[in-house]
């Protein structure tokens, strides 16, 4: 196994393992990941900003309802405005006006999510731009260029992500490939910049066969990377399929290194993979659901567009610290999003990421204190069991 150049004011330190009188021990992990521009405890859930922005909010809300780190895309500001544009205006951070860690993907998802537009080949991938059909290439090499230019604190390899469930040739191609691709990125971050402020994470591929996955781990570990992720999950397998998967890989991966499920971000999913060791989540479903009317509480979902939120005086959910909780009514909210107000997207905004935030800052807390098995069963015991009175 070869480390890797670690950057300078990048470290993760394992802080605690959770373990519980009333259950079996668990591998949850409360840790920090600390960062040129700030610390991370996790376990952590990152806000997606894809185009430079987390839907609807400012980073100033965003720091209100404790995120400490985000998510930006590769990808989407290549686009627009192009990373040339945000290196001339001294960065993404300053671009947006985010003063806290930024993890930027490399662009593999939109591999994956834009199929019909690209075609992927050794080199990397050939694909149309969405925006307006421009044919435009991505590599491995030019997404580390890309990410170095937005100035992100941790990038991600270029993977090769497929959906499942898929042929095992068609899923060893990309294990392979993801292999050959992270090592060349590898080599562009070390030519470009050593010595970077930049973390570099590898993403372990594989679909849902166990021996893939421990082979795209072994690849990922020989080369070395500051941090490592599960990628290729959540694109069509059952839900207790893709826990067995996290569960036997996360194992594989460094305990001194940061473990990153990608996309999956249901609070069962998260308390799940938690429980097996992953330290980092990001997910659109909070800000895409708030955006739709669904409302994440601690007696399940809650679709604000029903009648019988029509006259309800009540806040969202009760005790709730955020604003949308503090100062306004189920009934206004219904309002609200029944008028098509722009207020509804940022109010029920600020009370989803809250909601996933202080979900997973509970989880590091329950940790700590050696009660994070009981802590994910109540959770999960009151979620799930009232969700069909208020969904």
């Amino acid at each position: 196994m070869h480390p890797p150049d670690t950057p300078t004011g990048f470290s993760f330190t394992v802080q605690s393992v959770a373990s519980s009188g009333n259950g079996p021990d668990t591998a949850a992990r409360a840790g920090r990941m600390e960062t040129p521009r700030g610390a991370v405890d996790t376990p952590a859930f990152m806000p997606v900003g894809t185009q430079g922005a987390v839907k609807a909010m400012t980073p100033e809300e965003l720091r209100e309802v404790g995120a400490q780190i985000i998510l930006g895309n590769t990808y989407h500001l290549h686009l627009r405005p192009g990373e040339a544009v945000v290196e001339k205006l001294g960065g993404l951070h300053r671009f947006m006006n985010w003063p806290g860690p930024i993890l930027t993907d490399s662009g593999g998802y939109q591999i994956f999510s834009l199929a019909r537009l690209n075609a992927v080949e050794e080199e990397g991938v050939r694909f149309q731009s969405h925006l307006d059909g421009t044919r435009l290439e991505l590599t491995p090499e030019s997404s580390i260029a890309i990410q170095q230019a937005l100035g992100s604190d941790i990038m991600m390899c270029l993977d090769h992500l497929i959906s499942l469930p898929a042929p095992e040739a068609q899923v060893r191609d990309a294990v392979a490939r993801t292999s050959r691709w992270a090592a060349r990125c590898k080599k562009a971050l070390s030519r470009a910049a050593r010595g970077s402020s930049n973390a570099l994470f590898g993403i372990v591929q594989g679909g849902t066969r166990e021996a893939l996955r421990r082979e795209s781990a072994e690849a990922l570990l020989e080369i070395g990377f500051d941090g490592y992720a599960i990628g290729g999950l959540s694109v069509g397998e059952e839900a207790a399929v893709m826990y067995d998967t996290v569960a036997f890989t996360a194992p594989l991966l460094p305990e001194d290194a940061p473990r990153y499920l990608m996309g999956s971000g249901e609070p069962a999913d998260m308390l799940q993979a938690i429980g097996v060791g992953v330290d980092l989540f990001d997910c659109v479903l909070p800000t895409r659901n708030a955006r739709n009317g669904t409302l994440y509480t601690l007696d399940g979902k809650v679709n604000i567009k029903q009648a019988r939120f029509r006259e309800d005086p009540a806040p969202l959910q009760e005790g709730c610290p955020c604003p949308a909780c503090r100062g306004y009514s189920r009934a206004y909210l219904s309002h609200l999003f029944r008028a098509g107000e722009i207020l509804s997207m940022r109010l029920n905004t600020l009370h989803n990421l809250h909601f996933y935030i202080s979900l997973l800052r509970g989880a590091r807390q329950a940790i700590t204190e050696g009660r994070f098995a009981r802590y994910a069963r109540d959770f999960l015991e009151r979620f799930r069991g009232r969700e069909g009175e208020t969904g």
